[in-house]
């Protein structure tokens, strides 16, 4: 919860990417991330990398920052790229206890998918460290992307930060008590009984904070056919250069891999 805060904390600076149409960034992140699924050259995306880290320093975004939400989400889908190597089949350059081996292919199409996966989650890093969740749900809309969906994820995001305002109260009142979960004195089975005791309450409690927000919405005159107002702003000559060379960047790989071929 505490890397969402920093995350809008970083959306907030100034920075050429930054004052970039939010619309012009999600397309461009669109595109980064199909052509890293479709391409099959490890240079190409080591090359993609090394270009949305560029953006990302210029951006203004630390090194370390980037690093830190890289490390942090890559474990989920660096697991399947490691499955990938006991799993494929080829020439066998490893055998392990139990019939376990690894193949050659396996483990050039795990370090394949593992840089695709790295490429993604720079791209997405990049798009939610320049752009406030406000401007990125207005952005959505304005590219034609589902009302219902755009609603969700407004409504999922406040209720995110809800839950870090609960869960801190919840926690500052147990301390108060002297409790404290890794407390060794008391017993494991009560502990986990309070934590189970406080997931329930925080559970209540966004139960409780929906149903009014839902009636302050109805009183507001809500209904299904409702839509946001969001302001419409023409395109500066900055985002169409920046989408302009975000193209040229992926044609020029392209032609770069087809090449190599």
């Amino acid at each position: 919860m505490e890397n969402l805060i920093s995350i809008e904390k970083e959306t907030l600076k100034e920075s050429p990417i930054h004052n970039l149409d939010g619309r012009i960034k999600i397309i461009i992140s669109l595109i980064i991330i199909v052509y890293a699924v479709s391409a099959s050259d490890p240079l190409i995306l080591f090359i993609m990398e090394a270009y949305l880290l560029l953006l990302l320093l210029f951006s203004r975004i630390p090194l370390s920052y980037t690093l830190k939400r890289l490390f942090l989400i890559l474990p989920f889908g660096g697991f399947i790229a490691l499955f990938q190597l006991f799993i494929r089949a080829g020439d066998i350059i490893w055998t392990g206890p139990l019939g376990v081996h690894v193949t050659m292919q396996g483990l050039l199409f795990g370090m394949l998918l593992f840089a695709k996966i790295t490429v993604s989650i720079t791209a997405i890093i990049l798009l939610s460290s320049t752009t406030t969740m406000q401007e990125l749900t207005n952005s959505m809309r304005g590219i034609g992307i589902p009302h219902t969906f755009i609603m969700l994820l407004n409504l999922t995001v406040r209720y995110l930060f809800f839950f870090y305002d609960e869960l801190e109260r919840i926690k500052n009142a147990q301390k108060t008590r002297c409790f404290d979960i890794w407390n060794k004195n008391t017993e494991y089975s009560w502990r986990l009984k309070k934590i189970g005791e406080t997931i329930a309450m925080i559970f209540l409690r966004a139960y409780e904070q929906g149903e009014k927000t839902y009636l302050s919405m109805l009183s507001r005159g809500y209904s299904q056919e409702s839509q946001m107002y969001h302001k419409k702003s023409p395109l500066k000559r900055a985002d169409i250069l920046f989408m302009i060379l975000n193209i040229s960047f992926i044609i020029l790989l392209y032609y770069i891999q087809n090449f190599q071929l």
